[in-house]
């Protein structure tokens, strides 16, 4: 039943293309906010399905839809983004979009692409090339393993598994080649010859040079809670508590737009509080809801992240044209030059879709709002892979343009608030338990 009605979706999508604007916009107004969240759930999982690299099925780094790439990269792969993409397809299971065995050749394919694929001490590089696995690198030195955009993988992968995990025999199999690829990363060897704080890169060329400690809140902390639960390379809690919260620093936390930051974003900064993808990549999969340790309840923590960029765009102190209750959240994405990070403190009058709407599961309302405003009032930021990846109203710019680490979020995250699919998958897995109870994590009901 499911699979027809996303058949007259789609249908419906592809009519209204063919109508004039205030036909197309007058339509769509009367959708429900279930047809809206099929909707968009349906096009940015075509990002990983339709968009996918042909030879490895992974994510592309980027599709732009006027057809100019940077330094011909349409074929870089991408491994964060490739790490919310298998989750993405999950989505597209359970939402009819796709079958559980069309879903089993692809992720097949992409496990497959990455047992052969170039590895550092276990660890991926950012990018690959999606038809020959080589690194592509990321920056002169970035050219070897990057543990930050493993973990994001990994964590896509160890929901893929718990998926399939007792299913039919090749579906099996696959479950058994995901733990392949995950007792084969060496956590405990990027903490740099027994530092205790994990780094994030790795070259053979550059060694260490990187010199990137990874230390205080940010994107990271699933890198160190999968590093705790490796069964075959765990670091010590002590790399944790000592490198990640920085012997206890983590927690001079402060007050922004009436609502604590709960933990320490940036120092003694005049405006404390980070993009939003801090408040996503990590909890794709591990469930914030109840999740506490010695530093902080993290659904506060969320919660308030999303809350105060809320508050902070319909304050709108800057006087940027379109903030508002129905417009709003910062974060690192393309920009009117480039790519900049967008956040509070650091705005150019640019939004990314992805902070709003990856942050449903946080603030239902006021994510609803910025859907309903892009569907019903600015479909010409909406394009076939879903919202576009940047705008600004200021600045009488957008960009046709999608990168696979903003899109991934939105749908995995959407799904979350809907039914708690992917949270629910990755929290049970035993490894993943037995790192939290090793890093002094409750789960509260």
């Amino acid at each position: 039943m499911k699979s027809i009605y996303i058949a007259i979706l789609i249908t419906t999508l592809c009519s209204c293309g063919l109508k004039n604007e205030d036909a197309r916009n007058s339509e769509k107004s009367n959708w429900t906010d279930e047809q809206l969240l099929d909707t968009i759930q349906y096009q940015t999982f075509q990002y990983f399905w339709d968009g996918a690299e042909p030879n490895s099925g992974m994510a592309r780094e980027r599709i732009h839809m006027d057809g100019v790439y940077p330094q011909n990269d349409a074929h870089i792969v991408t491994l964060g983004g490739s790490g919310f993409g298998v989750m993405a397809i999950l989505v597209g299971i359970e939402r009819g979009f796709i079958t559980r065995e069309q879903a089993l050749k692809r992720f097949q394919k992409i496990v497959g692409f990455l047992k052969n694929a170039d590895r550092f001490h276990g660890a991926w590089p950012h990018w690959l090339n999606g038809e020959t696995g080589k690194v592509k690198p990321f920056s002169p030195k970035d050219d070897g393993g990057d543990l930050v955009e493993t973990a994001f993988m990994v964590q896509g992968l160890l929901t893929v598994a718990e998926y399939y995990r007792n299913g039919s025999p090749e579906e099996q199999q696959l479950v058994a080649d995901i733990n392949e690829l995950w007792y084969g990363v060496e956590w405990d060897w990027y903490t740099k010859g027994g530092e205790e704080v994990l780094y994030w890169h790795w070259s053979p060329k550059h060694g260490w040079d990187m010199n990137f400690a990874v230390s205080g809140y940010n994107e990271c902390l699933i890198m160190y809670v999968l590093a705790a639960s490796s069964p075959s390379h765990a670091i010590q809690p002590s790399v944790y508590h000592k490198g990640w919260t920085a012997n206890g620093n983590i927690t001079k936390d402060t007050t922004y737009y009436g609502l604590p930051t709960i933990l320490n974003y940036f120092g003694n900064q005049q405006v404390p509080i980070g993009p939003l993808f801090w408040a996503h990549y990590s909890y794709v999969g591990l469930n914030p809801k109840g999740l506490k340790d010695a530093y902080a309840d993290y659904w506060t923590l969320t919660q308030n992240h999303a809350k105060i960029h809320h508050r902070y765009c319909v304050d709108n102190s800057e006087g940027f044209k379109g903030y508002g209750a129905n417009q709003w959240g910062l974060t690192s994405s393309y920009s009117i030059n480039g790519y900049a990070g967008h956040r509070p403190g650091e705005d150019l009058g640019v939004l990314a879709p992805t902070a709003a709407l990856s942050s449903f599961p946080y603030t239902p309302i006021e994510s609803m709002a910025f859907l309903k405003y892009l569907y019903q009032e600015a479909d010409s930021l909406v394009g076939k892979y879903g919202p576009y990846d940047a705008y600004s109203h200021q600045a009488n710019w957008y960009t046709p343009r999608y990168l696979a680490i903003d899109q991934g979020p939105i749908p995995v995250m959407i799904e979350n608030h809907r039914s708690g699919l992917l949270w629910k998958l990755f929290m049970k897995n035993d490894d993943v338990q037995s790192g939290l109870q090793l890093l002094g994590f409750q789960i509260e009901e």
